[in-house]
């Protein structure tokens, strides 16, 4: 943050809630993250604030899908989500950077844990 009075350079904060970072533009990765806009602008409204993670599950499954693609993206975000449910989990839970070793698109399951 600049104190000057004439600073004209300060940063502004983003207007999306969404991950903004560089990304692969792959049709799958547009049409996912589409998909979860769509929710986010629509039916969003309704449900409420009810999310019990930080970021949200559809701030979550549209950074998962940014970075890793519909497939693995689409799967976190599946297990995100049964994760947030009644006797789940809470708290941070960030989309990892990239995927560990576990994680093979023959095998889905392991993306329960994306460690």
């Amino acid at each position: 943050m600049c104190s000057a009075p004439d600073c004209r350079h300060e940063r502004k904060a983003s207007a999306s809630r969404n991950w903004s970072g560089p990304f692969r533009k792959t049709p799958g990765r547009i049409f996912g993250m589409g998909i979860i806009r769509l929710y986010q602008l629509t039916l969003s409204g309704f449900i409420g604030n009810s999310c019990r993670h930080i970021p949200t599950c559809s701030e979550y499954g549209y950074e998962a899908i940014a970075r890793h693609g519909i497939w693995a993206g689409g799967w976190m975000t599946l297990f995100r989500v049964g994760r947030c449910g009644p006797g789940g989990t809470s708290g941070l839970d960030p989309v990892p950077e990239r995927l560990g070793d576990r994680q093979h698109w023959l095998l889905p399951w392991r993306y329960w844990s994306s460690g």
